[in-house]
């Protein structure tokens, strides 16, 4: 049910810090709605909600429940003291604070049903798409932002340019993230919708790829302008967009970049129009996978009518959102990288960029990496045991591996899918390859320590906890390193 977002009825997030949560929490909160949430792990995120003034709870019982409708009663504030209830897919059904809302009869959304609201609302750009959603979202809502058009965003990770991954601007664009995971994506009807490229992935909602391709056309349908990549084999076969980009051929699609050269810290490549050259362009995002997401990011705002020559120009400030290529610091002489890649395309675009650092002798890190070590988290059950050997194909281009425990989002355990099992079929393929697998991940922590050396890029990947290997490293200092468990 997609909701009339009315000021006078006041909304209440189950799991506000979630990515997706809290993005929406904090755009309505600055546009003056009454906004209040839950979330039992504290986190930068819940603070710049409260800054924004959501209330915030810890708790997600009952009494918190009862406590919003209390506050609103106090405070005269709602329509009838009934908040509309939001939550996401995280929330399980058995959730004690969504049973009270239930009972007390409250209604309750998806926050994909908040999220149309807000994008069938205005002109809204939404990007879809199974690799590079968060990365090309970001890089539209920075160049917008670059040239004067002060957008919205709500994005599924951390924007630099704000400082944060939803924005509420007063621009008369808003950019968002579709995610494709539950196929919620279908109720959005963005005025220019946006297909980065389609592969088989979230087999736990999708048992094969014509079930993920026709949840995109569904989605396709819904624009009023579809725009998507040339290069991507699926795209070109089961879809119909008004513009195409490409960064392999400049001739026959609307939009490209041809690199002239491409480095460990960026692309050099040719701005093509209609097949016309307007100019060279240097992104300053290394990766063909990168180039492509600025190319799309591009053509998105020249089709919104922003000049060649502004963007241009702003492309020399885009940057990642977070997760993607972070890099945390140096720790020992290496660097520490953090990335959310979690499929077999992501994790082989990700070390092919990191190969070009090492290869090149130029990096945007503290230092121009000699070695590239994987540290990979298999990420749920069912992705692992669907794309077992291509996560082991692709960990062979690293010049070490080490795996973290698989990471299971709550899903049973599969008999022969693990970490160990993933490890046996790397060292199948390249039995010369030094690969661990790490017991816990305190275990990883202690074989970077004992595995890595200065100069080393340690590239961390993956959707679950690896992203605490800075901070478990950081600890390792403040004591006596014991010798590390490996499985």
């Amino acid at each position: 049910m997609i909701p009339k977002l009315d000021r006078r009825q006041p909304l209440h997030f189950i799991g506000a810090g979630g990515i997706g949560m809290s993005a929406l929490a904090g755009i309505l909160a600055e546009r003056g709605f009454l906004v209040s949430g839950s979330d039992p792990r504290p986190s930068p995120v819940l603070e710049r909600l409260r800054t924004a003034g959501v209330r915030v709870f810890q708790e997600q019982t009952a009494a918190t429940i009862a406590a919003v409708i209390a506050g609103m009663d106090r405070s005269g504030s709602g329509a009838g003291g009934s908040p509309l209830v939001v939550i996401s897919s995280a929330v399980p059904a058995a959730n004690e604070e969504l049973a009270e809302a239930r009972r007390r009869g409250l209604a309750i959304v998806h926050r994909s049903d908040v999220l149309a609201a807000l994008i069938n609302a205005q002109p809204s750009i939404a990007v879809a798409g199974s690799h590079g959603k968060t990365t090309t979202s970001t890089l539209i809502a920075t160049l917008l932002e670059a040239v004067g058009e002060d957008p919205t965003a709500v994005i599924g990770g951390i924007v630099p340019a704000f400082g944060s991954n939803g924005r509420h601007g007063q621009g008369r664009l808003l950019v968002a993230e579709a995610d494709e995971s539950d196929g919620s994506l279908v109720k959005f009807n963005p005025r220019l919708g946006l297909l980065t490229n389609v592969e088989l992935d979230h087999t736990d909602h999708y048992p094969d790829l014509a079930s993920l391709v026709a949840t995109l056309q569904r989605f396709a349908s819904g624009c009023t302008t579809l725009l998507a990549n040339r290069d991507c084999p699926v795209l070109r076969e089961h879809f119909q967009a008004a513009s195409w980009w490409s960064t392999r051929n400049g001739e026959t699609v609307d939009f490209a970049a041809i690199p002239l050269e491409e480095r460990g810290d960026g692309t050099l490549a040719t701005w093509y129009e209609h097949g016309v050259a307007l100019g060279s362009m240097d992104v300053p995002l290394p990766g063909r996978h990168n180039l492509s997401n600025s190319v799309a990011a591009m053509a998105a705002c020249r089709l919104e009518g922003v000049s060649f020559e502004a963007l241009r120009q702003a492309v020399a400030g885009l940057r990642p959102p977070g997760r993607r290529f972070d890099c945390r610091g140096l720790w020992h002489d290496r660097a520490i990288v953090d990335d959310y890649a979690h499929h077999p395309s992501e994790v082989a675009a990700t070390l092919a960029m990191a190969r070009l650092m090492v290869d090149s002798g130029r990096s945007p890190l503290p230092l121009v990496p000699r070695r590239l070590v994987a540290v990979f988290q298999p990420h749920r059950f069912t992705r692992t045991a669907q794309f077992l050997d291509d996560f082991a194909a692709a960990l062979t281009h690293a010049d070490a591996v080490l795996l973290a425990p698989l990471y299971a989002a709550g899903e049973a355990p599969m008999a022969g899918i693990s970490s160990p099992a993933l490890g046996e079929a790397v060292r199948a393929l390249a039995p010369d390859l030094p690969v661990a697998v790490a017991a816990s991940m305190e275990a990883l922590a202690e074989l970077v320590a004992s595995g890595t050396g200065p100069g080393d890029l340690v590239l961390a990947m993956g959707a679950g906890d690896v992203n605490s290997l800075w901070e478990r490293l950081g600890a390792l200092d403040q004591r006596e390193r014991p010798s590390a468990l490996v499985a």
